[in-house]
């Protein structure tokens, strides 16, 4: 087993890891992990941009309101606020250090998007925002002596005792080599979990493993029954999708039926720009009402060349399906896009385990409440991120706690095709059961489901396909829990038996070996 030792651990390579990387740099040595190459991740395959108040026109507190609005009275204020006030700080530290964003007359270009009541969102490269905010900080951090990238390295177990987290055990694909990585500071920055579902428009690699392993090791895991649904995935009878980004509709798109018939109007003040979960919402009950798979989304009435060139990926992209966005309506149906809860922290990425922070998607910061606003997360990574790295230089003297070796990791390659089919299932009930609209009976018929999938494995120890279902299942259960226990409908949490939305907000918050509990908001 080779050991790797190093002021910072890192796990995962999105926009949250890598600029935290690049800041903790700057302190120590830092290991930064990613399972694949280090650009497949919900950052990089991001299409919206990053929302900050920079025009004049508006202000920090307009950005407030509208993010509290769009979390459905479940926000904390104070994250809030320093999550707008402070991330135009790292914007311009950004353009400062050389990132480009998309100009229009000289002037950066600012796009609207749903839930926004001003134009205020950031793009670089039209819809390509996190290819190219991500590679930015990857050139920020490449020959950076201090950081030791690890590619293809697979993090199976945090190593904590006594509440205090030490370290990792990891498998390192292409050395088929066991690691054992400590540090006084790790950081969790791995990402979502909406890849569970079968339809999804993240990278199969968004599994919710960043929360099992937190989960695993004692830490608070809250809101899990709030997945948000994009509402404009385009939809094939083959199940092939892409993301059609929320500012086609931020520039003039119409949502309409089979019957080319506006169905926005009359549900949202702001009709096709209302907040993520309304949108989601309506379409479903388009959907249900029509008999169909699908809705459509129509640019006819836009200059065609303007779309083409503001959309230059959706363009192309939907060619490869004989459509012409500028004429043809693009059929789309809802698809799981972002996990808003996750593990729970207080405003500088801590979490209830000593050592242990989580920001960006695997974290519940308390920014989105029940329902995230466009174009916040980009910049939640890189609040959060910053955020993190000054508090662990604050802390001052860590807890170390001694870290032992375990039994080495192996693949089982006789078991992958079960796996494949029991992850497949998976998606399946979570698409089904666990959607935009649940009920009692479709989520407790989830759990038996999940049981009966889990007590016909033999789980190993120490075993990958093991490992990589017992993670799905934690994560999944976890989802399926909370959205059981919530008997209200808020944000991305719709209970068709429970219509009404409490008076009362509040949290829900899972640990390992205790009932859920809940948290009243004053």
């Amino acid at each position: 087993m080779k050991k790797f030792q190093s002021d910072y651990l890192i796990i995962g390579s999105g926009l949250a890891g890598l600029f935290s990387a690049y800041h903790a740099s700057q302190y120590g040595t830092v290991a930064l992990i990613t399972k694949h190459d280090l650009k497949t991740s919900s950052s990089f395959w991001a299409q919206g941009g990053i929302a900050a108040a920079i025009d004049k026109t508006d202000s920090t507190q307009n950005h407030v309101e509208d993010t509290l609005e769009a979390g459905r009275n479940l926000c904390d204020k104070k994250a809030v606020e320093i999550l707008v006030n402070e991330g135009i700080t790292r914007i311009e530290e950004l353009i400062k250090s050389g990132m480009k964003f998309d100009l229009l007359n000289g002037e950066i270009a600012l796009g609207l998007e749903g839930g926004h009541s001003r134009r205020r969102v950031l793009h670089a490269g039209g819809t390509s925002t996190g290819e190219k905010i991500v590679n930015f900080v990857l050139s920020m951090i490449k020959g950076n002596k201090n950081v030791t990238v690890f590619e293809n390295t697979l993090i199976h177990d945090l190593i904590c005792e006594d509440q205090v987290c030490a370290g990792a055990r990891g498998f390192k694909w292409d050395e088929k080599e066991d690691y054992l990585f400590g540090s006084k500071n790790i950081f969790l920055a791995s990402g979502g979990a909406s890849g569970i579902y079968f339809r999804t428009t993240n990278p199969h690699s968004s599994t919710g493993d960043g929360v099992s392993l937190a989960y695993n090791a004692g830490a608070e895991i809250r809101n899990m029954e709030f997945i948000q649904f994009h509402p404009t995935a385009f939809y094939s009878k083959s199940g092939e999708t892409f993301l059609i980004s929320e500012a086609a509709r931020g520039d003039g798109a119409y949502l309409v039926n089979h019957k080319d018939e506006r169905f926005m109007i009359g549900k949202h003040e702001l009709a096709e720009l209302a907040p993520r979960d309304v949108v989601s919402k309506a379409i479903f009950s388009e959907m249900l009402r029509s008999n169909l798979d699908c809705v459509y989304l129509k640019l006819d009435h836009i200059d065609g060349d303007y779309i083409k060139s503001r959309f230059p990926n959706i363009f192309n992209e939907a060619l490869k399906h004989d459509l012409d966005i500028r004429k043809d309506k693009i059929p789309i149906s809802p698809a799981a896009h972002y996990m808003v809860g996750g593990i729970k922290t207080d405003l500088n990425a801590r979490t209830n385990v000593k050592n242990l922070y989580a920001f960006g998607e695997v974290a519940s910061s308390g920014v989105h409440g029940a329902n995230r606003l466009a174009s916040n997360s980009l910049l939640e990574c890189l609040v959060f991120g910053y955020r993190a790295v000054q508090e662990s230089i604050n802390e001052g003297n860590k807890i170390e706690i001694g870290v032992k070796e375990e039994g080495s990791y192996s693949v089982n390659q006789l078991v992958e095709s079960n796996y494949l089919r029991s992850k497949n299932i998976i998606s399946r009930i979570m698409n089904r059961n666990v959607g935009i609209v649940r009920n009692e009976e479709l989520l407790k018929e989830a759990l038996l489901k999940l049981s009966e999938i889990e007590t016909s494995w033999n789980f190993e120890e120490y075993e990958y396909y093991s490992d990589r279902l017992s993670s799905l299942l934690v994560t999944s259960k976890m989802i399926i829990n909370g959205a059981l226990t919530r008997k209200e409908s808020r944000g991305g949490h719709i209970r068709e038996d429970y219509n009404g939305t409490d008076k009362q907000p509040y949290n829900l918050v899972q640990k390992k070996n205790r009932e859920i509990q809940t948290e009243v908001i004053n």
